[in-house]
């Protein structure tokens, strides 16, 4: 996110595609045919680049991923991503240029999100900052994150509902996670990052609703008491989806950070596959050249 909180950038790198339609279509056996780097810039001009790619598209070693003409690297201090994508409508156009994230520190949390371990989040470096050069306009520095989840059964398949949030504080970032399983158990977590990359569980503030999307779905966070947070920047609204850019406090501090829900209820079903389809392209034989 940028200093001035107007502008935003989401890159996410995945191996089976989780949101991707073709990729559920295909009964989710072959996570390598369905590779793709989601780009997505929020504030004037804001594009969505998420192209479903076969496996000749995919190359990875210990410290490179790339799909496709895009990339991220990882040098051993900073994460060098390079973009050459195609966006869907309404913002049709090439979205080109590069990323640096630059973590203050790495961190060594690991956290199960069901009691099985069938899925894990890793945050990396919850504290970084932030260079884009994505052309005319998209050239800006701010603060930054970088994390992991994995998986091996579908998200639909053990959660009906969560919300995570990362959020600035004096000495680092707090990161939120709350859901609800299919089971009816939930999660409830909150981690308090510095600047080092140590890491110790915080205190759960009260829960605090938001306003729902403009698909209506379900938002709340964490928030001192008494506090009512509000959204300062939409950035993606989905049937089932939501991000956003939320103003909260949190231990007398106002923060500004990055909120997202997820309601996996309505993501089951089928009828938003033929939608989801209209801005997640498939390219199967798309190969490298080289």
């Amino acid at each position: 996110m940028s200093q001035d909180g107007r502008r935003a950038v989401s890159v996410i790198g995945f191996i089976g595609s989780v949101f991707s339609p073709w990729y559920r279509w295909s009964g989710r056996r072959d996570p390598e045919n369905h590779v793709c780097l989601n780009v997505v810039t929020y504030g004037p001009g804001g594009k969505f680049c998420m192209t479903d790619r076969g496996r000749n598209a995919l190359r990875q070693s210990a410290h490179s991923f790339t799909v496709g003409p895009s990339s991220m690297h990882w040098t051993g201090t900073q994460l060098d991503i390079h973009v050459d994508e195609v966006a869907a409508p309404p913002q049709i156009g090439r979205l080109r240029g590069r990323i640096t994230l630059r973590p203050c520190a790495l961190s060594g949390v690991e956290l199960p999100l069901t009691p099985d371990g069938a899925h894990v989040w890793r945050p990396f470096a919850p504290v970084s900052r932030i260079e884009v050069d994505l052309g005319p306009g998209g050239q800006w520095q701010g603060h930054g994150y970088f994390d992991a989840n994995f998986g091996t059964r579908a998200l639909e398949a053990d959660f009906d509902y969560w919300t995570w949030g990362r959020f600035p504080t004096p000495d680092g970032a707090l990161c939120l996670y709350d859901a609800t399983r299919r089971d009816g158990s939930t999660l409830a977590q909150a981690v308090q990052f510095d600047r080092t990359g140590a890491a110790e569980p915080a205190p759960l503030l009260p829960k605090a609703r938001l306003r729902r999307s403009l698909w209506a779905v379900r938002r709340e966070t964490r928030a001192d008491a008494g506090h009512r947070p509000k959204q300062s920047l939409a950035m993606l609204d989905a049937p089932f989806y939501t991000r956003a850019a939320v103003t909260t406090r949190i231990d007398g501090h106002e923060s500004l950070g990055v909120h997202e829900a997820l309601d996996l209820r309505r993501f089951r079903s089928p009828l938003l596959m033929p939608m989801l389809a209209m801005r997640v392209p498939r390219r199967a034989r798309w190969t490298h050249r080289d």
